[in-house]
């Protein structure tokens, strides 16, 4: 058995190959879960009766959905044989009572075709007794409305620290949500099968847990379903938790009926029915020495969780690990709260609450770097993290002397000093149109901060004439998780990739599966492939051993050919090697299990380890913004990268690519607005499309974009060395909103503090020009920075005043 990070001479891990399903995708001929209902006969369709008020008791009268041809049945809670509810904290009524949301499903028709669900479902009569409703955070502050826990990391004495402080700053900003918008809209499709049980095609993140929500509802033992996930068009989150419901309501029809049901949302559904990135409210207040060093940070974060609390706990346990990013703050007060409003239930989104905190350490060193003189890119290294260094939450920061490196080499390779005085130069030529040229870290902890979740199966086959099956309990949502997999399980087994085959994630083959979520899966699935596959192999050593004459031991697997340690010497196929055991009755298939190590949480105290190791990078982003619209364009972006040993990389630097861009649109261009005003709309989504929500498109793209992976860059802790890559590029898009402050910042004097709402809309970076403007005709120059306590000579200095609005 060799080491879990140790790579043979010949691995296929490592190797720049092309998606598993590449050809499919870019043919079409890739299958998707209603792309199998299409091809089923006698598939009934089924349509919510979607709420017209945020908050309202509801009464249904269904009969008259009976007189449309083609309705078969209506859907309601009478009809529910267990548990109503479509959650695991048992806070989601699959059918509602109470409307909570405008857009809530009340209740589902069944019909033999899309467009009879959907008169049918229009038909049905609502009845609504209108109760007040809550729409923003500060609405919910208000009103005292919050649900969950509500926990505090704390270290060192916050209050001491500030007073003694040479500059204390002071804000808050209130930043936007996120719609997912996969390609694929959820999608479910149950039948029942001819012994009873029930199959769930269904595109979710976590087969297990959709598995026990069917059951629960179904009133029947989670060995009567299985749920299958061929391939999902995209998850980013949005289907680790919400998928559930979607599937209940499928099983529930094929129960009642015995015909197969399909389930599918439109998109405009999609986005008014499902949860979204959470928004967040951040009050901060930060101190620093007159070096320019972190000495604290007093924050609040205030999460919209929405109706209802599905991941919102873990999102902000998360939200409030990260607050720290890259830096070495010794006192720290990170409150967080979660708000219940009638919206949606929000829920996991890439990064899963580590974005948002983020940002708080982020707009701190953004809006605090021109008061106190010194240049963002110079104020966040000096304050990086150093060897020897603890979180806030008591976690060793192991590997910090990469952050210095990553940025050092980023800084080189970039030209950055050239390039921000060509940005100084072209700024000072241009009055209406300015550049700016900003770097940002990252430091993001890699494993599900509840550490039960942090275990994997799978179940590898191999058949007599050499193909190996693998299964694992991993989804493939498009970020090449099975490829990855595929390409362990050949360098473990010492096969050439293309004798190595995928079956669908399943829960009758791998059971009690965590979702594929937290940018731990190869982690996890990757130890699990890995540990069956020498399994095997030590099975089929000792075979060849006998065959070869050399003690098995010795026995070396390489590209399909099984030889002794003298690989000139004798040799055999590795089909020859299979086809013998299998006559000697030797065990050709294993079950691999797969958990972290090392991982400790005080869900009490807010203290521990609770991450395997942590993924760093560094980007650099240069921006040009128009003064008369406040457009901007992303002219260049620099990355590098830290993923230890990729396992892929030609999978990696898609990643890293799609995570960055994917995190400017959050932070820059995707704006969720809701009606909040007093008429029977409120609470309405009023972004409910493509043409009214603005994604990132080619156009988006910057004109240069060059991703670079970190070298020698080893993670002992995991599969063949390897790091997570899915959710800390996504954070790396600070860097092209700080670079947008610093293209804002031109317009204005000297020092001039930039406060630039969230997402920075064009409209939004207008408002922030004109601001600069305006303190440049006045002369403000570091007006704006909120609280500024000056040092004082012999005596301590006074606590910041009570944090002030200032975004």
């Amino acid at each position: 058995m060799s080491g879990l990070a140790d790579r043979p001479p010949d691995a296929v891990v490592g190797r720049p190959v092309v998606h598993e399903s590449a050809a499919l995708h870019v043919t079409g001929a890739a299958m998707y879960t209603d792309d199998l209902a299409a091809r089923t006969h006698g598939v009934l369709t089924a349509w919510p009766v979607a709420s017209t008020s945020a908050h309202a008791m509801v009464a249904l009268d269904v009969e008259p959905a009976y007189e449309v041809p083609g309705v078969v049945l209506v859907l309601t809670a009478d009809d529910v044989p267990g548990l109503n509810d479509a959650g695991v904290k048992h806070d989601e009524p699959l059918f509602p009572s109470e409307a909570m949301f405008h857009g809530h499903a009340l209740a589902w028709v069944l019909g033999e075709t899309p467009d009879a669900a959907r008169l049918g479902a229009a038909a049905v009569r609502v009845s609504y007794e209108q109760l007040p409703s809550i729409v923003t955070i500060r609405e919910a502050i208000d009103a005292g409305s919050f649900q969950g826990a509500s926990p505090t990391i704390e270290r060192g004495d916050v209050d001491a620290a500030l007073a003694v402080s040479a500059h204390v700053f002071a804000g808050e900003i209130e930043i936007g949500g996120q719609e997912h918008f996969s390609l694929e809209t959820h999608a479910s499709f149950a039948v029942r099968e001819a012994d009873g049980r029930y199959l769930i095609e269904c595109s979710t993140q976590h087969p297990s847990e959709t598995q026990e929500i069917v059951a629960h509802v179904l009133g029947i033992p989670s060995s009567e379903v299985a749920v299958e996930c061929l391939r999902m068009g995209g998850g980013f989150g949005g289907k680790e938790m919400q998928p559930h419901g979607f599937a209940a309501i499928a099983a529930l029809g094929a129960k009642l009926t015995g015909r197969p049901v399909r389930l599918r949302l439109n998109r405009t559904q999609d986005i008014t029915m499902t949860g979204k990135r959470h928004p967040f409210l951040l009050e901060w207040r930060a101190g620093f020495d007159a070096d320019g060093l972190l000495q604290a940070l007093d924050t609040t974060l205030t999460s919209d969780g929405g109706w209802s609390l599905d991941l919102s706990e873990p999102v902000l346990g998360r939200a409030l690990a990260h607050v720290d990013n890259a830096y070495g703050i010794p006192n720290v007060r990170a409150h967080g709260r979660v708000a219940k409003t009638n919206k949606p239930s929000n829920t996991a989104f890439r990064g899963f609450g580590g974005p948002q905190g983020t940002f708080v350490i982020e707009e701190v060193l953004g809006r605090a770097a021109p008061a106190l003189g010194i240049p963002p890119h110079e104020l966040r290294a000096r304050n990086f993290y150093r060897p020897g260094d603890t979180t806030h939450y008591g976690q060793p920061v192991k590997d910090a002397e990469r952050l210095p490196a990553i940025w050092t080499r980023l800084r080189d390779d970039c030209a950055f000093d050239e390039r921000l005085a060509e940005v100084a130069g072209f700024n000072a030529a241009h009055s209406d149109r300015k550049r700016g040229l900003a770097m940002t870290p990252v430091k993001f902890g890699i494993s599900f901060t509840f550490t039960s979740f942090n275990q994997a199966g799978a179940l590898v086959i191999v058949y007599k004439d050499g193909s190996v099956l693998i299964t694992h309990g991993g989804t493939e949502m498009g970020q090449g998780l099975h490829t990855k997999m595929m390409q362990v399980a050949a360098t473990a087994l010492g096969v050439p990739l293309e004798a190595v085959r995928l079956a669908p994630t399943r829960t009758d083959k791998v059971p009690n599966t965590s979702a594929t979520a937290a940018s731990s899966s190869a982690d996890l699935n990757g130890g699990a492939v890995k540990a069956a596959c020498e399994e095997i192999r030590g099975r089929l050593a000792a075979v060849a051993g006998r065959l070869l004459g050399v003690d098995e031991r010795d026995v070396r697997f390489s590209g399909g050919v099984v030889t002794g340690l003298d690989a000139a010497g004798p040799s055999l196929a590795f089909a020859e090697v299979v086809g013998a055991a299998y006559l000697q009755r030797v065990q050709l298939f294993a079950a691999g299990y797969y958990r972290t190590e090392g991982l400790h949480w005080d869900a009490v105290r807010n203290q521990g380890s609770p991450f395997k190791y942590f993924a760093y990078g560094a980007a650099a982003a240069e921006v040009e913004i128009d003064g008369f619209t406040g457009a901007h364009r992303l002219r260049r972006v620099d990355i590098v990268h830290d993923v230890g040993d990729s396992l892929s990389p030609l999978l990696d630097i898609g990643q890293i690519e799609g995570g960055y861009i994917q995190g400017v649109g959050w932070l820059t261009m995707e704006e969720l607005r809701w009606d909040e005003g007093d008429g029977p709309t409120r609470g309405r989504l009023q972004t409910p499309s493509a043409s009214t929500y603005k994604l990132p498109s080619f156009s988006e793209l910057p004109d240069d974009f060059h991703v670079h992976l970190f070298d020698d860059a080893r993670e002992d802790g995991a599969v063949y060395g390897s790091k997570a890559v899915g959710e800390p590029p996504f954070l790396l898009a600070f860097s092209a909103r700080e670079a947008l402050r610093q293209a804002v910042g031109a317009f204005g004097p000297e020092g001039h503090t930039v406060q630039l709402d969230s997402p920075a809309t064009p409209e939004a970076v207008f408002w922030a020009i004109e601001a600069a403007r305006t303190a440049a005709t006045r002369g403000d120059g570091a007006a704006g920075a909120s609280v500024t306590v000056p040092a004082a000579a012999d005596e301590a200095r006074a606590p910041a005043s009570p944090l002030p609005v200032t975004e």
